[in-house]
């Protein structure tokens, strides 16, 4: 498969940089969009637990060593109104929000994220890269399913191609929107995973993320991410992932399924 290939669990899982890429001479260019079906759940350290819907739409874009991601998400957010999504965060505090009794459903557009990342170094056969990223999550969702605020990351990634066994490690630094009724300190956060290439088709691969409390009253996150992906045409690509919390700031438990094709 093209060097693109190996970037699929990015595609998937943002925050992990186990594919490679770096063989800009084989394709200059590449193109894919893609749509999702994402489902979290979790009581985030409430008393209650919040149900959280995300349909992804993205469009990704590279050439040479850049590369751009947009995420545009629906959201569908049941809960009591204790907890709003936090975009890359799954789920937070929603401050002084009014809290109800009754599970109630809110949905709408969420906060589209977008991100450029550049490859510093590549290997000459693509196998090994170190990345840099800069992410913008901004406030587009309501503040009835987000924070209405801004959210602004750098972060830097390494990965190790060892006959289609790939470890990676990621470290990252945010700049949370901060309101009076949600304040957010800046975090540092972090993964490390590894994926497999089974040919050039398919690939499983696990990745564990660590963040901090973005304040007194978040809890930090930790959580770890099995997925899959599987080229199911010429340029069609589905993929997949399980998800378990470890902490009060992630959700229990989630998954998702998404369809990608490449032009």
């Amino acid at each position: 498969m093209k060097q693109h290939a190996g970037r699929t669990a990015n595609l998937l899982v943002v925050a992990m940089a186990v594919g490679s890429g770096a063989a800009y001479a084989e394709e200059d260019r590449y193109f894919e969009l893609g749509v999702g079906y994402e489902y979290s759940s979790g009581n985030y350290g409430t008393a209650s637990t919040t149900d959280i819907v995300t349909i992804p739409v993205t469009a990704y874009y590279e050439t040479g060593p850049w590369s751009l991601k947009l995420t545009v998400p629906y959201l569908r957010l049941t809960g009591d109104g204790s907890v709003v999504s936090g975009g890359r965060r799954a789920g937070m505090h929603a401050g002084t929000a009014t809290v109800s009794t009754t599970r109630t459903t809110q949905s709408g557009l969420g906060d589209v994220v977008m991100m450029l990342t550049r490859n510093l170094v590549a290997g000459e056969a693509g196998d090994s890269g170190v990345d840099l990223s800069g992410r913008v999550k901004f406030g587009t969702a309501s503040t009835a399913l987000g924070t209405g605020q801004n959210d602004y990351a750098m972060q830097l990634s390494a990965y190790r191609d060892f006959s289609g066994f790939t470890p990676g490690i990621m470290f990252g630094y945010e700049v949370l929107g901060s309101t009076t009724q949600l304040p957010l300190n800046n975090v540092y956060y972090g993964s490390v995973g590894a994926g497999y290439a089974f040919g050039d088709r398919a690939g499983i691969g696990a990745e564990y993320k660590y963040a901090q409390q973005a304040s007194a009253s978040l809890a930090e996150q930790r959580q770890a991410t099995l997925y899959a992906n599987l080229q199911i045409g010429a340029e069609v690509y589905l993929r997949g992932f399980l998800q378990k919390g470890y902490s009060d700031g992630s959700p229990d438990t989630g998954y998702g399924l998404s369809i990608a094709s490449a032009f």
